[in-house]
């Protein structure tokens, strides 16, 4: 309401300006008419004239039709400085008009106007600056939108892998033992319950923002979540011929949200197959610390140079460009990990040397 008044305060200024110029122009002419009328007169009357003086007899006509010789040039005069204030208004409507076709074909020019229009400048710069931040902002919009898409679509493939894994491993092994065959369809079964979970959560993608995850913070017993994820990886491990070496302090207790740190986790390990050497050891540990809780994966793999350890976290950032996404993911695993981490007060850092990858996570007792 305030900003409305403002606007129209300012605008009310420039037309308060435009006939006070009006006014002061017609009185500013009415003045020196009249002081060019008396010059005159008083000129003319200091000479001595001859009957017979061709001008003598003009300025006596002129006398004899003074309303018509001084009424003329009143009434000119009027007209022309009413034509010029009428006509000044249309010039700044046609400023405003061009200017507003400026804003939309050269978005990142400053619209410019006469110095009397400075506000109304001001006004239009400000429109379009704000053109600018709500254009920007849809395309942030846009950007999310994507980045949920493929966010989901990246978590659609865990729990996908691991029921292949699992059904893979029934079918190659008729003579396995009927309760390790029961234990394999349990985890199969309880993935694609997972995996439908996901893609109901997809359909309910408009109400998820990646920007705004709430914790549902819970007790959660880290140590055996961190052994089921590495039980549940041994199909995958196998490709590779990988094994994990655990050292999990026992009982650990800790309040987390335990479904997305089982993201967090899970993309870990993910990143260290994909990245290990063949016929390595993946490590992972979980130790109490003070203050909270401090887990670390760690691989045997290519060192990762300094310049892309530092992007490691970024979105859709990628070591090897060359990998496709089934083998080298979408490049949000680990920028998820980072968002997930930090919404529980966390840090996660990344270091690598002699053909070694490590991941350190740090989380406070507390969130």
């Amino acid at each position: 309401m305030n900003n409305n008044k403002k606007k129209k305060s300012r605008r009310s200024r420039l037309s308060r300006q435009i006939v006070i110029q009006y006014f002061l122009s017609l009185f500013g002419f009415f003045i020196l008419f009249f002081i060019f009328v008396m010059l005159s007169y008083r000129v003319c009357k200091s000479i001595t004239w001859q009957p017979y003086n061709i001008l003598y007899q003009f300025l006596t006509f002129v006398r004899d039709y003074i309303i018509i010789f001084a009424g003329l040039p009143l009434i000119a005069g009027v007209v022309a400085i009413t034509y010029y204030y009428l006509s000044k208004p249309l010039r700044y409507l046609d400023d405003v008009i061009d200017a507003s076709g400026r804003l939309i074909t050269f978005k990142d020019t400053p619209v410019e106007l006469p110095p009397e229009m400075r506000d109304i400048e001001d006004e239009l710069n400000l429109f379009r600056e704000q053109a600018l931040r709500n254009e920007l902002l849809a395309k942030e919009a846009e950007q999310r939108k994507n980045d949920l898409i493929v966010y989901l679509a990246h978590d659609l493939k865990t729990p996908l892998t691991s029921v292949i894994g699992y059904l893979t491993l029934l079918r190659d092994e008729p003579q396995i033992s009927p309760e390790l065959r029961a234990r394999y369809t349990g985890i199969a079964l309880e993935k694609a319950e997972r995996l439908e979970e996901l893609i109901n959560e997809f359909f309910d993608i408009t109400r998820f923002n990646l920007n705004a995850l709430t914790l549902e913070p819970e007790l959660t017993n880290l140590t055996m979540m961190l052994e089921q994820i590495a039980y549940e990886f041994k199909p995958v491990l196998s490709e590779k011929n990988l094994t994990i070496n655990t050292n999990l302090a026992p009982n650990v207790e800790f309040f987390c949200d335990r479904n997305k740190l089982e993201r967090v986790f899970d993309n870990l390990l993910r990143n260290a197959v994909n990245y290990s050497y063949r016929d390595t050891e993946i490590y992972l540990s979980l130790e109490k610390v003070n203050g909270g809780v401090c887990i670390i994966v760690s691989n045997h793999g290519k060192t990762i140079p300094a310049d892309k350890l530092n992007r490691i976290f970024e979105q859709f950032f990628r070591l090897d460009s060359s990998r496709s996404t089934s083998t080298g993911g979408s490049g949000l695993g680990l920028a998820i990990a980072k968002e997930i981490v930090e919404l529980h007060g966390g840090i996660i850092q990344a270091e690598s040397e002699n053909e070694t990858i490590k991941f350190t996570i740090f989380l406070p007792d507390r969130i």
